[in-house]
């Protein structure tokens, strides 16, 4: 298997994360979405990474997408097998995912507009977005054991996107969250090698 990703992309570190994780072997190839490369544009019409190509098999994507797919080929591991635990899981995932939206909102915002047409109400609004995701999140962190599930995962590279285009902008007013990664890495020893970075 080869996954289409790059080290910038959030969603590309949560899924080598997790299939590194899981024993997985899959092979990352750094594609730059702005080229628009014919693998990547065959395999997922949007142009958006990360993409997972096999063998004989139709790709998958997007990354939450991938993430279902890798626990299936794992046979578990990466969700609770069922009931409210895994529902727990996958929210937590989809509100993690969701405020690395909004920060992208507002890094592609400042990055494809000139200062002069950068519209600051709608930057405002997802950073509003954000902070209130990020509370959230201090206030309700999961429990952080070495079964690692899809959400630990998603806060993984939502935290480490922060550190990547938001250093020093986050943190303060929530410790827990600040802290968090380190307790993280006691599970997943290459956080600091796999989280998004230039």
């Amino acid at each position: 298997m080869k996954l289409l990703c790059s080290s910038t992309s959030p969603y590309s570190a949560k899924v080598c994360m997790a299939a590194r994780h899981l024993g997985l072997d899959i092979e990352a190839v750094a594609t730059r979405t702005d080229d628009a490369p014919e693998e990547l544009v065959a395999n997922n019409p949007l142009g958006k990474i990360p993409v997972l190509l096999r063998d004989g098999e139709p790709p998958v994507f997007d990354s939450r997408a991938i993430m279902h797919h890798l626990d299936r080929l794992a046979k578990g591991g990466l969700y609770p097998g069922r009931g409210e635990k895994r529902t727990e899981a996958e929210v937590f995932e989809a509100l993690c995912d969701g405020i690395t939206d909004c920060l992208l909102a507002i890094v592609y915002e400042k990055r494809t507009r000139p200062p002069e047409m950068q519209y600051q109400p709608w930057i405002d609004r997802q950073w509003a977005k954000v902070t209130r995701g990020l509370d959230h999140l201090d206030a309700h962190l999961p429990r952080t054991t070495k079964k690692l599930h899809g959400g630990h995962f998603a806060l993984a590279a939502l935290l480490g996107y922060l550190d990547l285009r938001f250093e020093g902008q986050w943190q303060k007013g929530r410790p827990r969250l600040k802290n968090w990664p380190k307790k993280f890495e006691i599970f997943f020893a290459a956080y600091a090698d796999m989280k998004p970075q230039a």
